[in-house]
C-alpha cells in the first residue's frame, strides 16, 4: 500500500518549535516581525521613529513624533492579556496540530494555566480560525449534506426535533481528479429553503455546481447563483453511494473529532467555533509544518476579541 502523504508528512516537531519559539524573546520577535514586516509604524502618524520601553511584561513603542504609546500586543488577539507570549504560542501550536482537536481541560493541564484561562485561550483561538475560514468560498463541484451538532435527551423529542440537536451543514468542493479541496461546516437556522440559500451566498461561488442527496431545501443554492444536481437516494443510504463518499468520510471523521475530545459544550453557543477549528486544521492539511506561523499572522491582525464579546454568540459568530 503507497505511504499517504498528507498522514506522513514532516509537520512540525514539538523540539523543532520550541527551537523557534521557546523563549520569551523569540515570541515577541515573531509578533513583531508578523505585525511590522518593514519595522515599526506607528498607527496614529505612520511614522517609524520610536523608542522602547517594557510596560509590564510587554514591549511598548512610544512614538517620536506624536508620542503615541503602542503595546507590542495591542491590537492583537493577544491584548490585554497577562500571558507570557511563550504560553500563547505554545497554545496556537497545541491546537493547529491537534488532529483529533484539544479540550479546553486538556489545554489547562498542557499549559499549566487555569481551567477558565485555558477555556478562553481555546475560544479566542478557534475565533481566529473561524474568521480567518470566513473569508474564503467553496467552487468548482461541490458536495453538500446535512448534520446536527448534539443528540437526544432522555424524555425529549426524538429524531431531527430533539431540543439538544443544531443543525448545520457540511460542504466540501473536489478537484477535476474528484479529491477533496477544501471544506465548509456552518450551523443554520434550520433546513429551510432560506436558510440554505443565505448559507450559500455566504460560502459558496456563483456557478458552482452543488450536489446533494435531493432534500427539497438545498434547491435553495439556487438563488445564490449555483447548479445544483441532486441525486435522490431513496431507499438507498447516502454513504453507499460513491457520489458522497467524501462528505460523508469528512463528517465521520468530525463526528470521531469531536467524541474523543469533548464531553460536552453548548452547541447553539459556540458549536461554529469547533466546527471551525476542524474545518481550519483540515483546509491546511498539506501544511502542518507552517500552519501554527499562519494562524499567528492570523492572531497578529484578527483584533482583541475580549471574553464578554465571545460569550455573546450572536454577535461574535
Amino acid at each position: 500500500m503507497a505511504m499517504n502523504r498528507i498522514q506522513f508528512q514532516k509537520g512540525l516537531s514539538l523540539p523543532a518549535f520550541l527551537e523557534q519559539f521557546g523563549t520569551e524573546a523569540q515570541c515577541e520577535d515573531a509578533l513583531e516581525q508578523t505585525r511590522w514586516p518593514d519595522g515599526f509604524r506607528c498607527p496614529c502618524c505612520s511614522q517609524s521613529a520610536h523608542y522602547l520601553l517594557r510596560v509590564g511584561k510587554h514591549k511598548t513603542y512610544p512614538c517620536k513624533d506624536c508620542r503615541l504609546q503602542t503595546s507590542l500586543i495591542s491590537g492583537t488577539l493577544f491584548q490585554s492579556t497577562h500571558l507570557a507570549l511563550s504560553i500563547w504560542f505554545m497554545a496556537i501550536y497545541l491546537i493547529s496540530q491537534a488532529k483529533t482537536n484539544l479540550s479546553a481541560l486538556a489545554l489547562k493541564r498542557l499549559l499549566g494555566v487555569s481551567y477558565p484561562t485555558a477555556w478562553l485561550m481555546q475560544q479566542k483561538i478557534m475565533q481566529t480560525m473561524a474568521e480567518r475560514d470566513a473569508l474564503y468560498s467553496l467552487d468548482g463541484q461541490v458536495q453538500i449534506d446535512d448534520a446536527y451538532l448534539g443528540g437526544e435527551l432522555i424524555g425529549g423529542k426524538a429524531g431531527r426535533g430533539s431540543e439538544n440537536k443544531e443543525p448545520f451543514v457540511a460542504a466540501v468542493s473536489l478537484d477535476t481528479a474528484g479529491h477533496p479541496l477544501y471544506i465548509k461546516l456552518a450551523l443554520v437556522p434550520g433546513f429551510t429553503l432560506k436558510a440554505i440559500a443565505e448559507w450559500a451566498k455566504n460560502d459558496l461561488m456563483p456557478g458552482c455546481v452543488v450536489i446533494s442527496d435531493g432534500l427539497a431545501c438545498f434547491s435553495g443554492v439556487i438563488d445564490a447563483g449555483c447548479l445544483h444536481q441532486p441525486i435522490v437516494v431513496g431507499g438507498r443510504k447516502p454513504k453507499n453511494l460513491p457520489e458522497f463518499s467524501w462528505i460523508n468520510t469528512i463528517l465521520g471523521n468530525l463526528k470521531t473529532s469531536f467524541g474523543g475530545a469533548y464531553h460536552a459544550f453548548d452547541f447553539a453557543k459556540y458549536g461554529i467555533r469547533y466546527l471551525a477549528a476542524f474545518a481550519y486544521r483540515f483546509n491546511r492539511r498539506f501544511h502542518l509544518e507552517t500552519l501554527p506561523m499562519r494562524l499567528l499572522v492570523a492572531a497578529a491582525s484578527i483584533g482583541p476579541r475580549p471574553a464578554t464579546w465571545l460569550r455573546q454568540a450572536e454577535a461574535s459568530c
